[in-house]
């Protein structure tokens, strides 16, 4: 082991000293020679500081953060993987790992907990339940050590796992679960949100992305869905084939998806659908938010060109870049840019400026006269620069302050794991139902609780304080600010009671992913989905939909 390691970095010497031999040959106007320069003062400034720096330098991290400087001033998906990294890149392409098969996080005093045991993966099969706090890992202990147990429910598939539990009311159990390979579906749900309409949750593009949408389609309509809704929001993209082949579900052979356009003329092409369409009629909807990204706006962009189908919902990401993945040295890899894509009307949805985006992650303001406006096959009127905007905007609603302080809390996911009251059942999302009587065995119980929450408006008076107090005015409207922080104060109850529709729905959402799991959790959702709500009041008015696609 130690001649090979020798053997690396005698090689590593002779490539510095290429370098350095280049550096002196190469002609003053060539851009190599700048490079090979740049490379040298490199080198040179990191072995000075590594001699003469007053305390002892990690290699590893003090190159990592000159890389990752390096590349941000390029763009956010030019990154660079270390070796130890590489496994989740593998995940994150592939969706497969070796696991247990179900979301774990750190919830209330940090505790190692079950969040979502995936259906049918051995988590399910053995047992598992939302709320179950890990205790140890074959007798080692992970109480509040998420990053220990992590590691610990990762692994070689075939080998098991002793689990130590302990599950509400029932105290401390001991479950032995089985690590098998964990192959995450792109299509994570499909189903009916009325008698006509289905749903299709596409969440990733890897591999066999377009096959999956395909199957539920077929399915959907075998369930008799006439019109269908293609969810992508929250979708960050993937394969761009997948893209190609999922928008030839829905457009016919031979028609245009995307244009690549690279420094190097290999990276250039033209990706048009190669089969016949699974279905070039039925009504479309697609959902997409300021979390669909790259090969979600593909899609969402390719059917808004062709008029294919409605896009609802809030502007896309803006991610018009193509990545591929490059091996580097010692099991290194760096996914780099290398081209920019363009839809079918020839628009580029890249958003302009990197940084400037909303709270929400949604692209900021762009100047009229930044955009380019492009026309659809009917001729509307759509813009580059900045993502996909929907045909049919959706504002977000904004949860009260009280709502949002009890989830940031994980109050609703420790009412559900103490309560003790009668608690709701049913084997559909509709059938579970939140009594009034939980609704105030909840308010009793958070009587109990640490809760501390703050509205808008009191955010404001605390920024106007702090303003008067910096300008030194704080004394000429002390008293008026008192009265009126008086005024807005917080009253739990009186919170409690206009927020209670909010309070319950969160309720009954806790509980249905605890019987139904996660398609209980999505299906329960529908009932409060404003973008699902329109796309089924779009599709159901057919000559609203018609007229939409022609611009009118």
């Amino acid at each position: 082991m130690r001649k090979l390691k020798r053997k690396k970095i005698q090689i590593a010497i002779l490539g510095v000293s290429a370098f350095l031999l280049w550096s002196f040959t190469a002609p003053q106007n060539d851009k190599y020679f700048e490079i090979l320069k740049n490379l040298d003062i490199f080198a040179t400034m990191y072995k000075e500081v590594n001699a003469n720096y007053v305390d002892d330098i990690n290699p590893n991290t003090i190159m990592e953060t000159g890389i990752d400087a390096m590349l941000s001033t390029l763009d956010p998906y030019t990154v660079y993987y270390p070796e130890d990294q590489i496994e989740d890149v593998r995940t994150e392409n592939t969706g497969q790992y070796g696991g247990i098969g179900a979301v774990v996080g750190e919830k209330y005093d940090k505790r190692v907990m079950i969040v979502m045991p995936n259906e049918g993966f051995a988590a399910d099969r053995a047992g598992l339940k939302r709320g179950d706090e890990i205790i140890s890992i074959n007798g080692i202990d992970v109480r509040q050590d998420y990053d220990k147990a992590s590691q610990y429910l990762r692994g070689q598939a075939s080998s098991t796992l002793m689990l130590k539990l302990e599950r509400p009311g029932e105290g401390q159990l001991d479950i032995e679960v089985e690590l098998e390979t964990i192959d995450l579906p792109n299509v994570p749900y499909y189903g009916m949100i009325s008698e006509d309409i289905g749903l299709i949750k596409l969440t990733g593009f890897r591999e066999n992305a377009s096959k999956e949408v395909k199957s539920a389609l077929r399915q959907l309509k075998k369930e008799g869905a006439v019109k269908v809704v293609l969810d992508l929001r929250g979708n960050g993209g993937g394969l761009l084939n997948e893209a190609v082949n999922i928008s030839n579900i829905f457009i016919d052979k031979g028609e245009l998806v995307v244009t690549t356009k690279g420094k190097l003329k290999e990276m250039n092409a033209t990706y048009k659908t190669l089969n016949t369409s699974t279905d070039i009629d039925i009504p479309l909807a697609v959902l997409i938010n300021s979390s669909s990204a790259s090969a979600s706006e593909i899609v969402a962009g390719t059917m808004q060109d062709y008029d294919r189908g409605v896009v609802i919902g809030r502007k896309s990401f803006g991610k018009g870049l193509v990545q591929r993945t490059m091996p580097l040295s010692y099991n290194s890899q760096m996914k780099v840019t290398i081209a920019k894509y363009y839809t079918p009307s020839g628009r580029c949805i890249q958003a302009i400026d990197y940084s400037n985006r909303n709270e929400d992650g949604s692209v900021g303001k762009i100047a009229d006269s930044l955009q380019t406006a492009f026309k659809t096959t009917n001729g509307r009127t759509v813009f580059d620069g900045g993502g996909v905007a929907p045909d049919f905007a959706v504002d977000q609603s904004k949860l009260a302050p009280i709502t949002m302080s009890l989830m940031q809390a994980d109050l609703f996911f420790r009412f559900a794991n103490e309560y003790t009251g009668t608690k709701p059942t049913g084997e559909v999302a509709s059938e579970i139902v939140v009594s009034d009587q939980m609704l105030t065995d909840f308010q009793i119980w958070l009587a109990d609780q640490e809760l501390n929450y703050t509205s808008e408006l009191q955010e404001e008076v605390v920024k106007l304080r702090e303003s008067a107090k910096a300008m030194g005015e704080l004394n000429k409207i002390e008293m008026q600010l008192a009265d009126l922080e008086a005024i807005i104060a917080n009253n739990l109850e009186v919170d409690l009671e206009k927020s209670k529709d909010e309070i319950r729905y969160f309720i009954k959402e806790e509980f249905v992913s605890r019987i139904l799991l996660e398609d209980g959790a999505l299906e329960a959702s529908f009932e409060v989905d404003q973008d699902v709500k329109k796309a089924i009041e779009i599709l159901s008015d057919q000559s609203q939909y018609a007229q939409i696609l022609k611009g009118n």
